[in-house]
Formats: C-alpha cells, sequence, structure tokens
C-alpha cells in the first residue's frame, strides 16, 4: 500500500526514530509499503520517518541503468559501523523536499550492520551511490535532513519553498 510522505517542515521529520526491539509480520508488511511508496515516488530510499513511522526501517534501491535488475533492501536497526576518509560529493535530493537538489559532501565507503527481514543480521560495505543513500537515510533516522549541512541561508530558503509548495497543495485539495 502506498504511503503519503511527510514534507518539511514538518516535526516528525526531525525525531530520532525508535529502535526496533523485535521483528513482525507488520514490519515487514511496513517495509513492503515503503519500497511501494519508494518506487512510486521515484526515489531510491525512504526512511520510515518520512511516512509518519517513529521507527528504524530504511529501504533503498541504488540499482539504475537500463535493464539492470533491482536490488530492493529492506534495513532493520540500521548502523553505520565503519566509514572511509575519502569522501565524495553527490548531488542530493529527498522525497520530503521535492524539487530541491544540493551538494552534500560525505564519506566515500561505509560499512552497515542491520537486521534483514527474515531476522538475521547483515554487514556490507557500500560506496558510490549506495553509500551516499544509506547515510542519508540513516540521517533521516537521526532526525537529520541533507538541507542540514548546507547553509542557514540556503536552509532558510529551502524551507520557505516547502511551506509554500504545503499551502499550495492544502489550496489544491479544497
Amino acid at each position: 500500500m502506498k504511503r503519503p510522505i511527510l514534507i518539511h517542515p514538518d516535526p516528525r521529520l526531525k525525531k530520532v526514530a525508535q529502535a526496533i526491539p523485535d521483528l513482525s509480520d507488520d514490519l515487514r508488511q511496513l517495509a513492503d509499503d515503503m519500497l511501494e511508496t519508494m518506487y512510486a515516488a521515484p526515489g531510491i530510499g525512504l526512511a520510515a520517518p518520512q511516512i509518519g513511522v517513529d521507527t528504524r526501517l530504511i529501504v533503498l534501491d541504488c540499482v539504475k541503468g537500463e535493464g539492470a535488475s533491482p536490488r530492493p533492501i529492506a534495513m532493520f536497526n540500521p548502523e553505520i559501523v565503519a566509514e572511509s576518509d575519502d569522501r565524495s560529493i553527490y548531488e542530493e535530493g529527498c522525497l520530503s523536499i521535492p524539487e530541491i537538489y544540493a551538494d552534500v559532501e560525505r564519506p566515500a565507503e561505509v560499512t552497515v550492520r542491520w537486521i534483514d527481514r527474515n531476522g538475521a543480521e547483515q554487514q556490507e560495505g557500500f560506496d558510490g551511490l549506495w553509500a551516499t543513500c544509506l547515510q542519508h537515510e540513516i540521517d533521516h533516522l537521526n532526525g537529520i535532513m541533507f538541507i542540514d549541512y548546507l547553509s542557514p541561508l540556503r536552509r532558510q530558503l529551502i524551507t520557505r519553498k516547502m511551506v509554500k509548495l504545503k499551502k499550495d497543495r492544502v489550496r489544491e485539495k479544497a
């Protein structure tokens, strides 16, 4: 089931999400709903707080390119356990901040540990777009958005645009 995505500013996007004590069928269904929502948006990553759910769950699929097989991943309680000293800059966007993009510098490689949908602990190293996306989505779980890496003035301008967007969407529905 496709879920509505929260738009910045929303206080739920700034909260630190709660750890998942036990995996359940409801949480697995939430992961499936999040993947459906992410693909429909379209996006390459989505964190549970972005749909108003206060839990440490992210989904992502950074496979791009014609004819490439998708690699959807659901990560419960993901955490970065190592990061490279090398840095990379990617132009980031966010489903909670539509049509806004900015260059963000992050570690080029990360190692992430998480629980998969079967309850098994996984650990894997990621680089490139995958590393950036993972850091972006895990930031969401910690109440951090990519615009928090920008200058205060740029952040303020983006926030004003999002407030206007939200007002326009309310007017359109009326």
